[in-house]
C-alpha cells in the first residue's frame, strides 16, 4: 500500500469535488443513514466530525447538532465543506489535520468516517489520544470505516476500530452499529 498524503486529497478535491460519489452512491447513503442511526436522534450539544472530506455526511450530522465543527485536512476539501454547509446556523468548516488542536476543548459527541486507515498507526494514536480528552463522559463516539483495503491506505482496514478504542487508553461500552461486507460503523459511549 503506498499511502495518500493530504496534497493526494486536495488534488482529488481539486479535480473533482465528490471524488468517490459519497453524495450520489446509494451504498454511501446507506453507511449514511447507519452513522445517523449510530449517532442517534439527539439534538446533540457539541459535535465534532474529523475528516468530513467534501461534506457529505456533515448537513446530516448539522441536522443533529446544536453546534457543528466540521473539520477536513486540506483547504480544497474544507471549501466543499463549508459549501454542504452552506447556510445551516451553528455549523463551522474548518482546516485541521490530524493530529491536531480541535476547534473547542469539549465535545458531546465525535464522528470519525473514512480516516483512520490514512493515519500512521503513529498519529492515529495521538489522534485517539485526543478524541478522548475531548469527548466528555457519557459522550458518544461514532466511527465508521471500510473493513476492505484500498490501495491508497497508511495501515490495514481489519480491526481499525478497535486498534483506535485501544489507543485512546479509556474505557467504552458498545452503543450498536451496522455492518456490511464492505463497511462498519460502530457507536461508542466514553465511560
Amino acid at each position: 500500500m503506498a499511502a495518500i498524503d493530504l496534497s493526494g486529497f486536495a488534488d482529488k478535491f481539486r479535480a473533482d469535488a465528490d471524488p468517490w460519489a459519497t453524495f450520489s452512491n446509494a451504498d454511501e447513503a446507506l453507511k449514511r443513514r447507519a452513522i445517523l442511526r449510530a449517532l442517534g436522534p439527539g439534538p446533540w450539544g457539541r459535535v465534532l466530525e474529523l475528516g468530513a472530506g467534501n461534506g457529505s455526511n456533515s448537513a446530516a450530522l448539522a441536522d443533529r447538532a446544536l453546534r457543528l465543527d466540521a473539520t477536513e485536512g486540506t483547504w480544497e476539501g474544507t471549501t466543499l465543506v463549508a459549501k454542504a454547509l452552506d447556510g445551516r446556523s451553528r455549523t463551522r468548516a474548518s482546516v485541521l489535520a490530524v493530529p491536531g488542536r480541535f476547534p473547542r476543548s469539549t465535545y458531546d459527541a465525535l464522528v470519525v468516517a473514512e480516516l483512520l486507515y490514512y493515519l500512521s498507526p503513529r498519529a492515529m494514536a495521538a489522534t485517539a489520544r485526543d478524541v478522548a480528552a475531548a469527548l466528555r463522559p457519557g459522550g458518544r463516539l461514532v466511527l465508521a470505516h471500510h473493513r476492505i483495503d484500498y490501495y491508497d491506505f497508511a495501515q490495514h482496514a481489519d480491526g481499525i476500530h478497535g486498534r483506535f478504542l485501544t489507543d485512546t487508553r479509556t474505557g467504552w461500552r458498545t452503543a450498536g452499529g451496522y455492518r456490511t461486507g464492505r463497511w462498519i460503523v460502530s457507536a461508542w459511549i466514553r465511560a
